[in-house]
């Protein structure tokens, strides 16, 4: 029996790679563009490799592949597979955590840079009317005089540390995967979750969201912070309850922030970060650039290569 590739849903112009990939291995290739578990149940039945950018693959997909499937998610997360029903199906599972390192490493340092020199409120002032630099952008601290904190430490997190090693900036870093001398290595002082929370002028999330970071800051931390201080999230929106957020922007608790990734995407018409002060959003950007789309598919190529191969996935998904 042949094989068979199936990519769920795709918002890229073409899937030349991965149509090539099923056919240098003789296997058919199908593409669909999947909203529902019953689409996708559908689409992936009989497949030996699936491909999945933002359908979810569930419990009913799990069951239509073929025994011993793989399913390689398109992106660095993979909140919508089904990890569960994967693992009770015998099935691998990857990702792709590693193809737009780069760039989300440099849109998180312009984002920091952008709010301790306070450039969008200044940018504003004077397309209001103002010219007063120093009511507008007081406080500010210089860079040598500055704390960066890390909440997470891994690719990301340590390649926007060292973008921003000559600034002069101190690092701390929360992180219970690190040891002191691993952090030392990595260029950052290990402290305390709290001592992160007291001690930074601005923190910058590079956790993954599970059970013990979902919504960790929320009012509560927000208030353990210095007034001035910001946060900065390109990670995962889950990390944030961004309704306290909004409230502690709103309330002056904490000095700004930038969001680029959200509990729901788009964000909301009606959300209250929306309307926050000192708030930089942008839409799910960081990880943009040209060559990071076909870095991207490239590398599921070769992960549904391997699978028709009998390979594992390059990155399997962690605990699976």
């Amino acid at each position: 029996m042949s094989q068979k590739v199936v990519v769920t849903d795709y918002t890229f112009p073409a899937l030349t790679a991965e149509e090539g990939a099923a056919k240098a291995a003789g296997a058919a290739f199908a593409a669909h563009q999947c909203k529902t578990d019953a689409e996708v149940a559908a689409a992936v039945a009989g497949a030996d490799a699936v491909a999945v950018q933002f359908a979810t693959f569930g419990a009913k997909a799990a069951a239509a592949v073929k025994p011993g499937a793989t399913v390689i998610r398109y992106g660095v997360g993979y909140d919508n597979i089904d990890l569960d029903a994967t693992g009770q199906a015998g099935l691998k599972v990857g990702y792709v955590p590693d193809y737009c390192a780069d760039e989300v490493a440099d849109h998180t340092s312009a984002t920091i840079l952008t709010l301790l020199r306070k450039l969008v409120p200044l940018d504003a002032s004077v397309r209001g009317g103002e010219w007063a630099a120093v009511k507008v952008a007081k406080p500010m601290k210089p860079f040598n005089d500055t704390t960066i904190g890390f909440f997470g430490m891994g690719q990301i997190g340590s390649a926007v540390r060292r973008r921003l090693d000559g600034f002069g900036f101190r690092f701390i870093v929360s992180d219970p995967g690190l040891s002191a001398d691993q952090a030392h290595a990595a260029g950052a002082t290990l402290v305390t979750a709290d001592a992160l929370l007291s001690q930074a002028d601005l923190i910058s999330l590079h956790a993954p969201s599970t059970a013990a970071t979902s919504g960790f800051f929320n009012a509560a931390r927000f208030a353990q912070m210095q007034s001035h201080a910001m946060i900065v999230n390109s990670a995962r929106g889950q990390l944030i309850n961004e309704n306290d957020l909004a409230a502690a922007l709103s309330a002056g608790t904490i000095g700004g922030a930038a969001l680029d990734v959200f509990h729901t995407e788009p964000l909301p018409d009606d959300a209250p970060l929306r309307s926050a002060p000192n708030c930089l959003l942008s839409p799910h950007a960081a990880w943009y650039s040209e060559a990071a789309i076909g870095r991207l598919q490239g590398l599921v190529a070769d992960d549904l290569a391997r699978a028709l191969r009998g390979d594992d996935p390059r990155k399997p998904v962690p605990d699976t």
